[in-house]
């Protein structure tokens, strides 16, 4: 199954190289916060690691972005089977805020604001100057995100690498224009 992308679903820059993506999805918050803190369930759409939920404590990520969805999709040239980082608990407030370390741009906050029976998940990837780094960053949240809208859906996904290289197609002259 193909997804169809809608407007209001792709990520969009604002200041200081900051990527604000958006998405409306089935609640309860608690549901989806266990999403984003609980390492088998995020290893499902993001990555796999342990965390525990206290501000300054380490998180390490690794990302099988092959395991996401079946078939996986065609891998593009330069993307490993598994990544590896190391991030910080910046901030948390279960279940509507975490806020962590990202690599050497300056971290990402997730927030959950109740919407009915939905939740509204932004994420927010802060100073994220390389633009090569932010066409990947626009595309691979963008398309994780999908993955867990599926997952929370109950509904067939796209494989994710497809749909990674055809977002950062579509991600391109978004952000050079």
């Amino acid at each position: 199954m193909n997804i169809m992308t809608a407007n209001h679903d792709y990520g969009v820059v604002t200041e200081d190289a900051t990527l604000t993506l958006e998405r409306l999805l089935p609640g309860p918050v608690e549901r989806i916060w266990s999403y984003l803190v609980d390492s088998d369930l995020r290893r499902q759409w993001l990555a796999t690691g342990a965390m525990e939920q206290k501000v300054g404590t380490p998180v390490d990520l690794v990302w099988r972005n092959d395991e996401l969805t079946d078939p996986p999709g065609a891998r593009p040239d330069g993307m490993d089977a598994e990544h590896r980082m190391t991030c910080e608990i910046l901030e948390i407030s279960a279940p509507h805020r975490l806020a962590i370390s990202w690599g050497s741009t300056g971290g990402v906050t997730f927030m959950l604001q109740e919407k009915g029976d939905d939740v509204l998940l932004t994420i927010v990837h802060r100073r994220v100057e390389d633009p090569s780094v932010l066409l990947n960053v626009s595309a691979g949240w963008h398309a994780h995100v999908d993955v867990l809208e599926a997952k929370l859906r109950g509904t067939e996904v796209t494989p994710h690498w497809d749909n990674f290289v055809r977002l950062r197609g579509e991600y391109a002259p978004r952000l050079a224009g």
